[in-house]
């Protein structure tokens, strides 16, 4: 066995007997996680070489600054030294993604991609089930990674096929269309919601689900009016105004802040993939999918036919 396989091994195992992350987070620990985005990716300036959206390139542009960094078993401080999973864990951290410590956690993130032929930069390379090294795809065959005690963070062709890889984010960043502008922003810097209730919020959700927080924002305060423990005479509830059956379904908690604005943007994410504009989007938020397939656009509904104005020209007073 190679000292990398006995490196790999032992990461296994402490896998084994870490404590497991917990399903939820807690708001606390949301708005902290937030507040350290708002550092990487705030108006001012912006992560990953300026360009503010999270892609595969930006987590390559990241991880080559580690270039050179000793290899230390259970290192997460560039100052001192990195392991594999250590380095992985630092580089999307300073783009705003968070991601477990763990490789054989890691390895279980982001969306599967079928082989190597289909592999982007910024891709994750994962090696043995659970996985005792991972590494970060740069292209050409060839992987960033912290190799094993004695090397450093270094560039090499990749010596054998992976067991797994995982795509964390894009490999471009999403460019906002006409149909969406605003909505699946380039630059998540331009994007950021600021003077209102739940700000990191917005921009922690925007930035993990490609949906302007600005525009989070604004159904909050249609919804709510940025009321965390509101409660409608229809039953939605909390600050994104969830309905508990779509609640209950999507495993959010609607008067948990954090939980309910995630919740909110994968709705929107959703949403906007489907029917690629903002308008019908918004429609599909406050009567359902169903209803804006049934009448081929925004329904007839005076309720709807007002909620889409309104959060419009509350998006509108974000800037």
């Amino acid at each position: 066995m190679s000292l990398m396989d006995m490196v790999g091994r032992i990461q296994a195992l402490q896998s084994q007997f870490a404590p497991q992350q917990p399903a939820a987070v807690s708001q606390a620990n949301a708005a902290a996680f937030a507040s350290k985005l708002a550092a990487a990716t705030g108006t001012a300036s912006t992560a990953a070489g300026g360009t503010g959206g999270v892609s595969g390139k930006d987590v390559v542009a990241g991880a080559k600054k580690h270039l050179g960094v000793p290899y230390v078993f259970g290192g997460t401080n560039p100052k001192t030294g990195l392991d594999c999973s250590g380095l992985v864990q630092r580089v999307f951290k300073d783009l705003g993604v968070k991601l477990p410590r763990i490789a054989s956690d890691q390895a279980k993130q982001g969306e599967k991609v079928p082989n190597m032929a289909q592999a982007k930069p910024g891709d994750l390379l994962t090696f043995g089930d659970p996985a005792w090294h991972i590494g970060i795809y740069v292209g050409g065959n060839k992987m960033l990674h912290a190799p094993q005690p004695g090397q450093n963070v270094k560039i090499e062709a990749i010596w054998q096929k992976p067991t797994s890889i995982r795509r964390i984010v894009p490999a471009e960043a999403t460019a906002a269309t006409t149909a969406t502008a605003g909505v699946r922003p380039a630059s998540m810097g331009a994007n950021a919601v600021t003077g209102v209730p739940y700000a990191n919020l917005f921009n922690a959700a925007g930035a993990k689900y490609g949906v302007s927080p600005k525009l989070l924002a604004a159904i909050a305060k249609v919804e709510s009016g940025y009321n965390a423990k509101a409660v409608s005479p229809a039953g939605a509830r909390g600050l994104m105004q969830i309905m508990p059956a779509t609640a209950r379904e999507m495993n959010v908690n609607p008067m948990d802040p954090a939980s309910a604005v995630n919740g909110a943007a994968r709705i929107m994410r959703g949403n906007l993939k489907k029917f690629g504009s903002v308008d019908l989007a918004l429609a599909a938020y406050n009567a359902g999918g169903g209803a804006v397939q049934r009448y081929g656009g925004i329904p007839p509904f005076a309720e709807t036919q007002a909620y889409v104005p309104k959060v419009k020209r509350a998006l509108a007073k974000l800037g």
